[in-house]
């Protein structure tokens, strides 16, 4: 008996039975997937889904989330292919459309997130698990230890040129959520052509997608002398899936060393 699915896109698509040939195009989604048992369901990801470790040496990889090989994707004759619309380009998921049913996240809140925790889960025919991982990730962020003073953020994921992390992104939430303001005031990623006058309080270099190194750090104190500068792990601020129950950890020693300094 057909199911129909809405994703977060506000796209339904129709299932004649739970899936069992899955492509995953994202990498947090695709650890969430192998959270939810599903390590026999899913037959291809992507170049740069590294968790989990067995998965990226043993699944099939499929091209980067921007840069998919439809071909490949093809050729494993998937029944389901789940993707995100920040993270695929539009002209990529059409053509995939063509293959298979194809599931989308838009994600830029906590919410957000659980929400596609539980319809992935809805979907799969694993809500019970899903259920738990969300109610896990919730326990673990009412752990978070907010900071005495709030101080202001500017977060960069790009070098050459610098794009920095704006209003209306997860990684957004995440800084309001631990008690600190996004210095950026735009939405989005935008470029930053200019240094800025008015100084932040802190600058986070993340680890993902630039990896910004040591040298980055000196880099930037130079330009911005009256802020504190250190890299942070993307991960903990950028994935939204099933990672998220060990961001709050992280978050919480990271406070606790600002608080310190």
């Amino acid at each position: 008996m057909a199911k129909y699915f809405t994703d977060q896109m506000n796209n339904t698509i129709r299932l004649e039975e739970f899936p069992s040939r899955i492509v995953s195009l994202v990498p947090s989604q695709t650890e969430l997937l192998c959270d939810l048992g599903l390590d026999e369901k899913v037959v291809g990801i992507t170049k740069f889904c590294i968790h989990p470790e067995r998965w990226f040496n043993n699944k099939t990889r499929v091209g980067g989330t921007k840069q998919l090989n439809i071909d490949a994707i093809r050729s494993l004759k998937p029944d389901l292919i789940i993707g995100n619309k920040e993270e695929n380009t539009k002209e990529d998921i059409e053509l995939l459309k063509e293959i298979a049913p194809v599931w989308m996240s838009d994600i830029s809140t906590l919410d957000e997130s659980y929400e596609m925790i539980e319809q992935l889960g809805d979907i799969t025919n694993s809500i019970i698990v899903a259920n738990q991982i969300v109610a896990d990730i919730k326990r673990e962020f009412s752990k978070i230890i907010l900071p005495i003073s709030i101080k202001s953020v500017l977060y960069f994921i790009w070098k050459k040129p610098y794009y920095v992390a704006g209003k209306a992104t997860f990684i957004d939430a995440i800084i309001q959520e631990i008690g600190f303001d996004n210095f950026c005031v735009e939405n989005r990623y935008p470029e930053l052509e200019d240094d800025v006058v008015n100084q932040p309080d802190l600058i986070f270099l993340s680890s993902e997608p630039y990896p910004f190194k040591e040298e980055d750090v000196l880099e930037m104190k130079k330009k911005y002398p009256t802020s504190k500068v250190l890299i942070v792990d993307g991960e903990m601020f950028s994935w939204y899936g099933s990672r998220l129950k060990y961001a709050p950890k992280y978050l919480n020693e990271l406070i606790q060393q600002l608080a310190n300094e």
